[in-house]
Order: structure tokens, then C-alpha cells, then sequence
């Protein structure tokens, strides 16, 4: 019986997974592959978010019966793992580190904050621990190689590029949420009527502070671009 079906499994093997090639099956050649079955998940996911991916819809999308796709993904966990690190082979590797760590490092976040945006379902998808495959493996060796003029050792490097994409995800996930509300300003609207009178209520001096203060740009890139700014430059201590 395949893995635990659409309920996900214990855990994936990252040996059998991306380390075994896909090897054709003696008799009639394989009507799909891994790759077809991955792309036609993704764009799935793309167009309906990731809770359309199921093995299912999947094998629908394909012309395939459900069973037939088993023996390419045996779960959606296994599929998500394909999903993730198929779309991360967008991202470039080839650029060689220009020696400004810091640039060269919010360049590699602003890669990815783009990446996320194109596959709104991909900041979700990494909230789950993932193995990493080949494309995922070739960005982390590019993001490795901008860090080694910090100094910092293996396992510090390994932290910040964890906790770069953590925030790229968390921020991009919280920008989707964002743009969602801006589509209902009658929402919008609610929100601040409701922080004003929270602010005035004299409970909470500090909030009222905080909005009181001049405001600054909220376009997208710029929100993005001050948390980024305070989070790479405050890496001198990491």
C-alpha cells in the first residue's frame, strides 16, 4: 500500500528519494515521469493554492489513474518535497559573490521574496521541514559562498540562510495576506477605525505613540526592503 496516502507520511527518505534516479521499469515504457507529474502539481498549486494538490487531482491533470502516480510520489508529502525543490530550480546559482557579503546577500533574499510571490503557496510549503534536493541544494551552495567573507563557520552560515528564508517566507506570506485585505477596503476601512479608537482609548499610550509617529513608505518593496535592511545588517554579531 503507498505511503499513508493524501494524510501524508511519517517521513520521507532523502536517499530513495533523490538519490535513485528514476530507472525505467522493464516491459512497456513509463507514459509519464516524475518531472511531468512534479510540473503538473506545481501549476496546480499555482492556480488554486496548495490545499487543490492532492494525488487525485494530480493524476486528473495528467490523464493517469491515481494508483499510477504512486510509485512516482506514494504521498503528498512526497510530492510537496518534488513541488519545492522543482520551482527552486527558477532561481539562479551561476552568479559568482561579488566580496559585498551584505549585498550580495539581500540580493539572494529579494530572489527569493520574487520566487515566493510567483508560487503564493510556497512560504506555506516551507513552514514543514524539507530535504533538500539538487536545485535546493545548488541555491544553498550560492548563498554559502556570498558568506564566506563573514568569517562565520559552517554551522553559523547555515543559520543565516535558514533564518533569511524563514523571514522572506514569513514576510511573504504576510504580504499575500496584506494585498488580500487592500482588495476589500470596506475591511480595510474597519481595521482602522478600529486601531484609531483602540489608540485613543488611553490603555495603550505606546500603541497610540507608535502611530502617531510619522509615517513612512508601505508599498511592498519598501516595507520589505527596511525589515531586510535590519535584518542583514545586524548579522555582524551572528
Amino acid at each position: 500500500m503507498p505511503g499513508t496516502g493524501e494524510a501524508g507520511a511519517p517521513g520521507v527518505d532523502p536517499e530513495r528519494l533523490w538519490l535513485r534516479t528514476d530507472r525505467p521499469r522493464k516491459g512497456r515504457k513509463p507514459a509519464h515521469s516524475r518531472e511531468t507529474i512534479t510540473a503538473a502539481a506545481v501549476a496546480l498549486a499555482d492556480a488554486e493554492g496548495l490545499e487543490a494538490v492532492t494525488i487525485r487531482r494530480v493524476a486528473a491533470a495528467v490523464g493517469a489513474g491515481a494508483m499510477s502516480l504512486y510509485s512516482y510520489a506514494p504521498d503528498k508529502e512526497t510530492l510537496l518535497e518534488l513541488m519545492v525543490d522543482h520551482v527552486t530550480g527558477e532561481l539562479p546559482t551561476a552568479h559568482a559573490p561579488t566580496g559585498d557579503w551584505r549585498a550580495d546577500l539581500k540580493e539572494i533574499a529579494r530572489l527569493q521574496r520574487a520566487h515566493m510571490l510567483r508560487h503564493p503557496w510556497l512560504p506555506a510549503a516551507l513552514t514543514v521541514r524539507r530535504t533538500p534536493g539538487p536545485h535546493t541544494l545548488a541555491f544553498l551552495e550560492r548563498a554559502l559562498a556570498v558568506l564566506r567573507p563573514t568569517g562565520l563557520d559552517g554551522a553559523a552560515k547555515l543559520e543565516v540562510f535558514a533564518q533569511l528564508t524563514a523571514f522572506v517566507a514569513g514576510h511573504v506570506g504576510h504580504e499575500i495576506a496584506q494585498a488580500a485585505v487592500s482588495a476589500a477596503p470596506e475591511r480595510a476601512a474597519a481595521e482602522l477605525r478600529y486601531l484609531t479608537a483602540v489608540a485613543g482609548d488611553g490603555r495603550h499610550p505606546e500603541l497610540a505613540e507608535a502611530l502617531a509617529a510619522p509615517g513612512r513608505p508601505l508599498t511592498p518593496e519598501a516595507t520589505f526592503t527596511r525589515f531586510l535592511d535590519r535584518l542583514v545588517d545586524g548579522l555582524d554579531s551572528a
